[in-house]
């Protein structure tokens, strides 16, 4: 029986080169998620460009199909950039994720639409997004674990937080363009090419991202693992075997993190609008102000969650979400600026706690040697099921219950589910990332 060696602790970082590595994870992490927030935030334009018109909600029902199948992709691009990261480095790979996902965005800015070519449209859009679901597998897990493996061991999650600040600032950017294009635009230059700017903009920001990664060294972590002589593994194989547990129990948490995710940040702003009746700038608006909202929290949950500890932070994620869900919705569905406002920031408050637990968890479950290909697989797997169906499932449950409130019924229910995983992983907040779970 072969035993499993482990790097020794690597010389901490100085505080500079920790701020260039938190700066170039999350301007990679900016453009995946930038991309994924336009999507959403013009999923009402989307439908009447890439899909046959005469019936607005099957068009709806199609185009967040759509943002569900490019998350298919996620798990296996998650393995493959995975499996890279654990062989050949964190840097190499995540200046390859960062320039594909910024391809892929651009490309969905360049294609035409429904009344050009038909049906060929959608299948344009599915195959973009598709190729970008691929490339942001190997993404977000990847940026957390570059920055985890230079982190101080008493302060990880305090510098993870960023990770998620750039999520949530990409959404806030996102809805603030897609705001001030609507206030800017009228609706027939929205539909005939206002649409593709926020798309074309990854493009340089692309660009920026490479540049900024290509410049740093490997995480110290990696390079004491790579200066050891240890024999070839296979790290999909090793997680599989030896971690099996830990990606059920993750998975299980990291379910309410994706679904919360995608409830508050992308499916929200439609419900305020086909639910609640508010114009497209009333609900765009009222995210917008979350979001900030939101992007502004995560730092404060970060040092909560390394003065607490992880166990209690996921607790504080399950009951945050339990309690505020409902509430939440209702206050969406009013239609106004202010009341919608607070709606999403209270459903923020779980969604971000549960994101910063996350990120953070992700690297401190699983040793150096598989840690990219087995985080990378475990968020990509719960995000996939539950994050990239969240728009499809809560504008399905409406239409088939008749009832409003379905949505916040079923994040209650997975919020539960996320609650009985959690809180079977081990503590690890106070664990150096090269020594092994107890």
């Amino acid at each position: 029986m072969s035993v499993t060696t482990y790097p020794q602790p690597a010389v901490p970082v100085d505080r500079r080169t920790l701020h260039k590595v938190i700066a170039a994870s999350a301007i990679g992490n900016f453009v995946e998620w930038f991309d994924f927030a336009v999507y959403g935030f013009l999923a009402v334009t989307i439908a009447s460009l890439f899909f046959p018109p005469g019936n607005p909600t099957l068009a709806l029902l199609q185009t967040f199909a759509v943002f569900a199948v490019s998350f298919a992709l996620r798990p296996l691009g998650g393995i493959v950039f995975g499996i890279l990261g654990d062989r050949i480095g964190r840097k190499r790979v995540l200046s390859i994720t960062v320039l594909l996902m910024a391809g892929a965005t651009t490309l969905i800015g360049l294609l035409p639409t429904y009344a050009s070519i038909g049906l060929v449209a959608p299948l344009l859009l599915a195959l973009a997004r598709c190729l970008q679901g691929f490339s942001a597998g190997g993404e977000y897990a990847g940026a957390c674990a570059f920055v985890m493996e230079h982190a101080p061991t008493e302060q990880k999650a305090r510098y993870g937080s960023f990770v998620p600040v750039s999520t949530f600032a990409a959404f806030a950017c996102a809805a603030g363009l897609v705001f001030g294009m609507g206030i800017w635009l009228d609706e027939a230059q929205m539909q005939a090419w206002g649409w593709r700017v926020p798309f074309l903009i990854a493009a340089p920001l692309g660009l920026v991202g490479l540049y900024m990664r290509l410049r740093l060294d490997e995480s110290p972590a990696f390079q004491a693992l790579a200066a050891q002589a240890h024999p070839e593994h296979s790290p999909l194989r090793e997680t599989l075997r030896e971690h099996g547990g830990t990606v059920l129990c993750l998975s299980a948490f990291i379910s309410a993190t994706a679904l919360s995710f995608y409830m508050f940040t992308t499916y929200l702003t439609t419900y305020m609008q086909v639910v609640g009746g508010a114009a497209r700038p009333t609900a765009l608006l009222a995210s917008l102000v979350a979001l900030f909202f939101a992007a502004l929290l995560c730092p404060l949950v970060g040092r909560y969650s390394d003065r607490v500890g992880r166990r209690r932070t996921i607790l504080t994620a399950g009951i945050a979400l339990i309690v505020a869900v409902y509430p939440a919705f209702t206050l969406a569905a009013s239609g106004t600026l202010w009341a919608s406002a607070i709606g999403a920031m209270l459903l923020a408050v779980g969604a971000v706690i549960c994101g910063v637990v996350t990120a953070v968890l992700l690297s401190e479950q699983f040793p150096t040697r598989v840690r990219y290909t087995a985080s990378a697989f475990t968020y990509n797997l719960a995000y996939t099921v539950f994050g990239g169906t969240a728009p499809l499932v809560a504008t399905w449950l409406i239409e088939v219950t008749g009832n409003r409130m379905s949505p916040a019924f079923y994040l209650i229910a997975i919020a539960l589910l996320a609650l009985a995983g959690g809180l079977a992983l081990p503590e690890s907040s106070k664990r150096s990332l090269d020594e092994p779970m107890k």
